[in-house]
């Protein structure tokens, strides 16, 4: 029992520090621009700042472990499968929160967001210190506590705990549904693995095609997927059907080669 209440009590000072960090960053933010709300580069310089100190933090304190243990093992064809999975879960994802209406973003939220991913510094801070810093607090450290918390037969509730904590962080159900189920990937990656190096890949990936199309396409925060595939409702279970075509192989390639490792 006290082993228990130890653990949950660590999973929370993970999250307090984590959002302390961004709340801290904002804060100054606001403090030095005299704004009631910041500009895209004072956003840029916060997520920034708030990603580098978290990582930082969570490896200075040893929360989130520094191993090379996994990449040592050349793991080359595995993430390549990693980001095959990637690929494939982006338009099911998007089809699936059309589908129930959680696609729907305030427009404060999704103006700012379009701002970012405008910015070349945006891919920086966006593709690659967000996905790092998230994966170190949401599995290194969170998932990796939930699953010494867990028996080894009940990790879902681990993953899936993960998963949810992920998810809500976001803020909204636009994003908040898409970061709970590629938290689900991520965390079964992480348990079979021990490592955030396939997740990191994955996280790496689905950011940088969401900065890519933001930039391809106009108007690509109001779009649907009907809209992009040109107003053709079946075009639209044609780009579902191959991406799941991609999707079913690549995971069943990594239940292959990401082989559970014990701690």
């Amino acid at each position: 029992m006290k082993k228990s209440i130890n653990g949950f009590l660590w999973i929370v000072l993970f999250l307090v520090a984590y959002l302390a960090i961004q709340a801290v960053a904002s804060l100054i933010g606001y403090t030095f621009t005299h704004r009631k709300e910041l500009d895209v580069n004072t956003m840029l310089a916060v997520f920034g700042v708030s990603s580098a100190l978290t990582i930082m933090l969570f490896t200075f304190c040893k929360w989130s472990p520094f191993s090379r243990t996994y990449l040592q093992s050349h793991p080359w064809s595995a993430l390549f499968w990693v980001i095959l999975l990637t690929m494939g879960t982006i338009i099911p994802s998007v089809w699936f929160e059309e589908l129930i209406g959680a696609d729907i973003m305030s427009e404060d939220q999704k103006d700012m967001l379009m701002k970012l991913m405008k910015e070349p510094a945006g891919y920086i801070v966006v593709g690659i210190l967000v996905p790092v810093a998230e994966e170190m607090v949401f599995r290194g450290a969170i998932l990796r506590k939930l699953l010494e918390l867990f028996h080894s037969r009940m990790y879902w509730w681990a993953i899936v705990l993960s998963a949810l904590l992920f998810g809500v962080v976001h803020g909204n159900m636009a994003q908040g549904l898409h970061a709970f189920l590629l938290g689900l990937l991520l965390g079964w990656m992480y348990w079979r693995t021990n490592s955030i190096v396939p997740g990191i890949v994955l996280h790496w990936i689905n950011n940088t095609v969401a900065f890519v199309l933001s930039n391809l396409i106009p108007g690509a925060e109001d779009a649907r997927l009907v809209d992009i595939f040109g107003g053709d409702q079946r075009s639209v279970y044609l780009a579902l059907a191959f991406s799941l075509c991609i999707f079913l192989p690549s995971l069943y390639q990594l239940t292959i080669r990401l082989k559970k490792e014990e701690p």
